[in-house]
């Protein structure tokens, strides 16, 4: 089962691929967008050449879960919307949260003619149970095919937690193919067989196009093509919208408060949903060293940071408030816990919280107006990866202002391969990432992703995702609560949240930065149906999965 991977797909300046070889690497046309005018072009933030991975379950597929593998239902994790059909058409549960009922569509079929029943969502969820390289949530259910078109799942305890990952997050794939497949969290699967909206077309490795699928139960989508493209990072992705060479991308431009008028055509759109932080490695005792394993230091960094500072530099004032209890503040608003300390994050900097705090915990202040103790300085290092500009200026600013607060922190830019590799296996002190959200609209999965001992490891073994190595028994006694909790049931659930907040308020693994607005530009002259404020029913991020498929079903060309 596909776990919301972290990754904060920005841009790398690493591999750089001129605008004119991408664009002819699968015989793209002219016109707008680099294609006829029903091809969409589309940049995922993605530098160096493609290889080639549409296994909907790899870490390092570069497509298909939503546009040629599909789930059950879609889920909007923008807003709170009820889960739209998608090959599941209706679900219950039992009142004890053990057997979940799925009534699947009968008018689907594979892409090779093939007719798609309730034994290929069977032999899907039986395959994630026993292959441990694709259950990365732990699922455990036993399903069954009553018929054709339904399907019961069972479970031994309470499990109303599993439903968004089981309906909205496993990717349904054709059991005549692979049963054949010995290995299949390894397979990139070249030539991809699924029920949705999309097919493969073609693939180089400056880019590859899907082309509408003529048979799809529900109408051929209008868009007939889409064509993923590789550029050299941000500048590039700006210049490409300049000249209309690309027509979807997500990620900072120049003066992204007029996107409409400096790039004639375009709309830009900013969601707040992933939230920025300083990751640390929290848990000395699963091997992690350096003065940010103190609870003390962690807090005062909170504490020292302008926020205000840091949104007009680094994020263009795109990005909004966070709480410290990682609700988001606008989506989850009733779930904030009036416990916690702060409710939202101070956006001006408290030096006298953050130099309290410091001494208290043992630390004096030495004539270089650096902190120390026992004779070290409080001295840290951040990683960042190359080319992520936005967060590059973040952790450079955050240097300034830690500096003001007695503390030294040196930016260390890396590739982001190796910003990867140490943050899987915690050896660093401090990087910069976003805690990215689960698959319903719903804090329940981001803190079981990233706050639960089940998703961690000792440094030096990869963690996924609790890269901080946070254990708590507290949070993780909640969590098995409210796995057992219906979601609809929000005032038996609050409680159980209350806790989780503030308990990661207490520790903060995560130091808390700003809730990121995921800014996407799209070719709204090219084509119609675009996510709006006033109506988005999906997340508008490019590189969403599979997010992306719910908007290319809505877009039409403008012509």
């Amino acid at each position: 089962m596909s776990r919301i991977r972290s990754e904060s797909r920005r841009v790398s300046i690493a591999g750089a691929v001129t605008l004119s070889l991408v664009l002819t690497g699968c015989g793209a046309g002219g016109g707008a967008g680099g294609g006829g005018s029903d091809t969409l072009v589309a940049y995922t933030s993605q530098s160096g050449d493609y290889q080639i991975n549409f296994n909907p379950y790899s870490p390092t597929a570069i497509d298909g879960p939503g546009t040629i593998f599909e789930p059950l239902f879609f889920y909007n994790i923008a807003r709170k919307d009820k889960p739209a059909p998608r090959l599941g058409t209706a679900f219950s549960w039992n009142k004890r949260g053990t057997e979940l009922s799925v009534t699947l569509r009968s008018d689907a079929r594979w892409s090779d003619g093939q007719k798609f029943t309730a034994d290929d969502v069977v032999f899907t969820l039986d395959m994630i149970r026993k292959t441990p390289g694709l259950n990365s949530t732990g699922y455990s259910g036993t399903a069954t095919a009553v018929d054709p078109t339904h399907v019961k799942i069972t479970f031994d305890k309470p499990s109303f937690s599993e439903g968004p990952q089981v309906l909205g997050r496993s990717w349904i794939v054709p059991k005549h193919i692979w049963s054949k497949i010995a290995k299949p969290s390894e397979d990139v699967m070249r030539k991809p067989v699924g029920t949705g909206p999309f097919k493969l077309a073609g693939f180089k490795p400056q880019a590859f196009t899907l082309e509408a699928n003529p048979d799809y139960y529900g109408g051929a989508p209008a868009l007939k093509k889409v064509r993923f493209v590789t550029l050299s990072g941000n500048q590039s992705g700006a210049d490409a919208l300049k000249t209309g060479q690309i027509d979807w991308q997500t990620g900072p431009v120049p003066d992204i408060k007029n996107v409409s008028k400096n790039y004639p055509g375009y709309r830009a759109i900013t969601v707040p949903m992933n939230q920025a932080a300083l990751f640390t490695c929290a848990n000395a005792d699963l091997g992690c060293s350096g003065p940010q394993t103190d609870p003390a230091v962690r807090k005062a960094i909170y504490y020292a940071m302008d926020r205000a500072q840091l949104n007009a530099l680094a994020f263009e004032n795109t990005a909004s408030e966070i709480s410290p209890g990682f609700a988001l503040p606008e989506r989850d608003h009733a779930l904030v816990s009036a416990g916690l300390t702060d409710r939202i994050a101070p956006m001006r900097p408290r030096a006298d919280k953050a130099a309290g705090l410091l001494r208290a915990a043992g630390y004096t202040k030495g004539s270089d107006g650096v902190y120390a103790k026992n004779g070290r300085k409080l001295a840290l290092t951040v990683k960042v990866v190359s080319g992520w500009t936005d967060y590059i200026t973040a952790v450079s600013t955050i240097a300034e202002q830690l500096k003001k607060a007695g503390i030294k922190l040196t930016v260390q830019q890396v590739s982001w391969n190796e910003w990867s590799d140490a943050r899987g296996r915690g050896q660093y002190q401090l990087l910069i990432d976003s805690l990215s959200q689960g698959p319903a609209a719903d804090p329940f999965y981001l803190y079981s992703y990233f706050f639960s001992a089940k998703t961690t490891a000792p440094v030096g073994r990869t963690a996924n995702p609790n890269f901080a190595r946070f254990k708590d028994t507290k949070v993780d006694a909640a969590l098995d609560a409210l796995e057992a909790i219906d979601p609809q049931d929000t005032a038996a659930r609050k409680p159980y949240y209350d806790t989780i907040q503030t308990e990661i308020e207490k520790s903060m693994p995560y130091i808390p930065i700003l809730t990121g607005g995921t800014t996407s530009e799209f070719n709204a002259s090219k084509f119609t149906g675009w996510p709006t404020e006033d109506d988005l029913y999906a997340f508008p991020a490019v590189w969403g999965r599979p997010d992306n498929s719910q908007v290319f079903l809505h877009l039409k060309p403008a012509t």
